[in-house]
């Protein structure tokens, strides 16, 4: 039941996407501060989001399965207002690191700026409400599906990428990360969409032009 509400709902991004494109479907807003070939810096604006902790599983794709199917209720009106929300991208996954071989991860969904005043969670679904602050995020996309096998290199080569322009002779451009431990994917195509599909990996960074976070 976890996989067929994700699937849905992630098929139903992917319709907004090809059928409505005048109306396109709402994400967090930011502008880009630095753009490189492998790597991108973008300052994103203050932000709400609804988070659903997991810890029964080090598995990032069993994971945002369990998380997904407590905000998906949510979304649909297990909520202190009994409201259907707006749709939104992308479906992100945060995990951290706790110790050797352990992690943790918080599902996320974003809150449109039209929700206005934010519809508590219903408590049985254990879901928090998380204000953002504006901050830089280093984002390096790739293709193909997010899974358990690939999302630890996908890390890696962000890192590696914002270390090479960090130390770049040319380069005026210092980031510094606030944990290299904790990441986030970011999933934006339905499971059936073989090709062209389009994820990101998400670090929090300091860097010229961003504010303190």
């Amino acid at each position: 039941m976890d996989t067929h509400a994700l699937h849905y709902y992630l098929s139903f991004l992917l319709l907004l996407y090809h059928n409505l494109p005048s109306y396109g479907i709402e994400s967090p807003q930011y502008i880009v501060v630095l753009s490189a070939p492998d790597v991108e810096i973008r300052l994103y604006n203050e932000s709400i989001w609804i988070s659903a902790l997991v810890q029964a599983s080090n598995s990032f794709e069993e994971s945002t399965e369990d998380g997904f199917h407590r905000l998906y209720q949510y979304i649909h009106g297990a909520n202190a207002n009994s409201s259907q929300l707006k749709k939104t991208a992308p479906i992100l996954t945060s995990i951290s690191q706790t110790a050797v071989n352990s992690s943790i991860h918080y599902v996320k969904f974003y809150l449109s700026r039209q929700v206005g005043a934010v519809p508590q969670p219903s408590p049985e679904l254990n879901l928090q409400v998380e204000m953002w602050r504006s901050h830089c995020i280093a984002v390096r996309r790739f293709s193909g599906f997010a899974k358990d096998g690939n999302i630890d290199k996908e890390k890696l080569g962000l890192i590696s990428s914002l270390d090479k322009l960090s130390s770049s002779a040319k380069s005026k451009n210092i980031v510094v990360f606030e944990d290299k431990s904790a990441y986030a994917v970011a999933q934006y195509n339905a499971s059936f969409h073989l090709s062209g599909r389009i994820n990101e990996v998400w670090m929090n960074v300091s860097a010229e032009g961003c504010p303190l976070y």
